[in-house]
């Protein structure tokens, strides 16, 4: 049943292959083991926040690029999370392409992995709340290197459970679906489908996010009226609206309104181009961050935004080889730091789902060049903005700048 709270969840799995099937301990139970935490100098989450923003831009650009008329929801935090897990064991060139493709900040992670997860495990209030869980999956009998469960101990709070995928394959994913159930509040009932587990998956690395946000200023219920989708149909869609000092502002190409939630750390920020403006969206992590910087509060804001009820299940190998992490999906992969098994990546699964309406953002689970984004003196009168045609929401913590779902709807009148 839906709670008179916000409601978002979103997980993402990362699998790592073998090439040695192992057998053991027939019991499809899962046994937890916890690396040390590693002591380390206090870190800043901001930079990782931007990695894994410029990381969803491309993401979502390079998804849309794929289905260019899809509704699209994803979490830059979760897969950036799933990703990064596996990264820790990366060595060489697929270290390298892996940090490339993630926007890595250089330099050593842990500080700013662990600062950013005690800050995204920090939201805990009634009407604003974060849980985060990181877990590690291996096959019984397959070693996996201490000090790889040492870094992910200390930078994503994960341990490692065995389950037995080459004797009871269906056991095993039943097992991690039913975790991911759990940790999305039901949200995500099935992240990884029948046959995704088989006798050569040596690892699964799976990131979970629940989040429940209400608005801050609530919306009321519009009329329904018309949309004009990606393709250029029109169709009627059931509007919202609300009025209040909402951020905004104008240039490059976009209008952007900053929606803050209950106790203002959790935002969401809408982003709709001009109308001029074809196809996908054509917005980098440097705008964003322009955009962001330049927001005005000084003027009240009538924003007109349709209901949403978004969902999206994918598999990401091919858009993060796009994105030119090709090399660690290869048999030239080196994840030795894993284990002296560990092969390549086999596949990345991504489920999220995102509902907005009146009350938050209810449902379940992201570089401009030479471009001036000046903003004008913040007018005297009211200013109306209607999201009747595609655009993005970016739901983000501005204190860290972790974005914890980034959507483009491309028809608010189906999933």
């Amino acid at each position: 049943m839906p709670t008179p709270r916000s409601l978002a969840v979103l997980a993402c799995a990362t699998a790592l292959t073998t090439g040695v099937a192992a057998c053991g301990d027939q019991t499809p139970k899962a046994h937890e083991l916890r690396g040390a935490v590693i002591k380390v100098p206090p870190g800043d989450p901001r930079p990782l926040g931007r990695a894994d923003t410029a990381f969803g831009f491309g993401l979502l650009s390079s998804w849309c690029g794929a289905d260019p008329n899809a509704n699209i929801v994803l979490s830059p935090s979760s897969v950036a999370s799933s990703l990064g897990m596996a990264y820790q064991g990366a060595r060489g060139r697929t270290a390298t392409a892996m940090a490339r493709a993630l926007h890595l900040p250089s330099g050593d992670l842990l500080p700013g992995l662990r600062a950013r997860m005690s800050e995204m495990r920090s939201f805990n209030t009634k009407k604003a709340s974060v849980k985060v869980s990181d877990q590690i999956w291996a096959n019984t009998g397959i070693p996996t290197d201490k000090g790889y469960l040492d870094k992910l101990a200390t930078g994503y709070d994960a341990g490692l459970k065995t389950l037995d995928f080459a004797e009871k394959p269906e056991d095993a994913r039943k097992a991690i679906n039913a975790q991911i159930k759990k940790d999305t509040g039901g949200k995500i009932a099935e992240l990884l489908p029948k046959g995704q587990i088989t006798s050569h998956t040596g690892w699964v690395l799976t990131d979970a996010v629940h989040l429940r946000a209400e608005w801050r200023t609530k919306f009321k219920s519009g009329a329904t009226d018309r949309f004009t989708t990606s393709d250029g149909r029109t169709v009627q869609a059931r509007f919202m609206d609300a009025e209040s000092h909402f951020g905004y502002a104008h240039t490059a190409g976009w209008t952007a309104v900053d929606l803050p939630y209950s106790g203002d750390r959790l935002r969401m920020t809408a982003l709709v181009p001009d109308k001029s403006a074809h196809g996908c969206p054509n917005l980098t992590a440097a705008t964003f961050d322009r955009l962001t910087a330049t927001l005005a509060t000084g003027t009240p804001v009538q924003l007109f935004m349709p209901k949403t009820d978004l969902s999206s299940q994918r598999e990401l190998t091919p858009l993060l080889t796009r994105l030119g992490m090709g090399v660690a999906f290869s048999g030239q992969a080196d994840l030795r730091g894993i284990s002296p098994k560990a092969e390549r990546i086999g596949f990345v699964r991504h489920a999220a789902t995102l509902r907005v309406d009146e009350k938050g953002t209810e449902g379940a689970a992201a570089t401009g060049t030479g471009i001036e984004a000046t903003a004008a003196p913040a007018p005297t009168k009211k200013i109306e903005v209607a999201l009747d045609r595609p655009y993005l929401m970016i739901v983000r913590d501005t204190k860290t700048g972790e974005p914890f779902f980034m959507a483009r709807v491309a028809d608010p009148t189906r999933q």
